[in-house]
């Protein structure tokens, strides 16, 4: 059972923290969890399954927590988690998760621009960014702070690396590993993401050693095993170097592009660097 409350129908088994604002129109089911301090919009949709924490922000025409959009699913209880002082912009959509992982999950301090779509299973961790239009796939797992550039539509099973950039009006077909740009068509490396390393405190010695490290695997035009192969003999070990490794080995469905030739000359694209 559900009831009117004054234009908006919140069924009364619904759990719903303190000083939770509910704009008219918003429709609320039965199995859903809101944490305090939120602000819901008019015209939102949140369906059951739906688990939302503290300090999130909705706002109008966005639907939490619908059915996937995948034949395979039976009808089993699953969920869809937003973690705490979360922005949803509007007309996004957030389907819940299947049987494979049981939820779909939205990190701490992320922002989901308008019209995104994220769909089932999908594991987003903590302050990412995903530009208006963005949509993921199945399956998707996004590092923390990961910056999805606007248009862009990522393949499912796809994994995105930390701290990565990926420029606007993307396909993403392959694994993008962390720390760099990813732009072009297709998509391929464009240098590591200086300015949002340095803006999350990377010192230059990190960064050349990062930078060091993606030459070897992108530029040079060596293939991936013997690349990994000077990579762990050559380059001095530190987290960083073995994140990549580690994220490199487990790239099923393969990386992104490396540098590639323009299109008429023997030139190859150069990366897009800063001082």
């Amino acid at each position: 059972m559900s009831y009117n409350n004054g234009l908006r129908v919140i069924d009364p088994n619904a759990k719903i923290g303190q000083n939770v604002h509910i704009g008219p129109f918003t429709v609320i089911e039965e199995d859903v969890v809101i944490g305090d301090n939120c602000w819901i919009g008019n015209n939102v949709t949140i369906m059951n399954g739906a688990r939302i924490g503290d300090n999130c922000k909705i706002f109008p025409g966005t639907v939490i927590s619908a059915i996937p959009q995948d034949l395979k699913y039976k009808g089993e209880k699953t969920t869809v988690e937003i973690g705490n002082n979360v922005i949803i912009r509007e007309c996004c959509t957030l389907n819940r998760g299947t049987v494979a992982a049981g939820r779909t999950a939205v990190g701490d301090n992320s922002l989901l621009m308008a019209y995104v779509h994220v769909a089932h299973d999908c594991i987003l961790a903590n302050n990412c960014i995903l530009a208006n239009n963005a949509t993921l796939a199945g399956h998707i797992e996004v590092a923390p702070y990961a910056r999805i550039g606007g248009m862009v539509a990522v393949h499912q099973f796809v994994r995105i690396g930390q701290q990565v950039m990926i420029g606007g009006g993307s396909l993403v077909r392959k694994d993008v590993p962390p720390y760099v740009m990813a732009a072009r068509e297709p998509l391929s490396y464009a240098g590591i993401n200086r300015v949002g390393l340095r803006r999350a405190g990377f010192d230059r010695q990190a960064l050349h050693h990062i930078e060091d490290i993606y030459r070897i695997l992108f530029v040079r035009g060596l293939s991936v095993r013997k690349a990994l192969d000077i990579i762990e003999h050559e380059v001095e070990q530190t987290p960083y170097r073995d994140e990549i490794v580690q994220f490199v080995r487990g790239a099923e469905r393969g990386l992104m592009k490396g540098f590639r030739a323009l299109s008429g000359t023997n030139k190859v694209a150069e990366p897009i660097m800063e001082d």
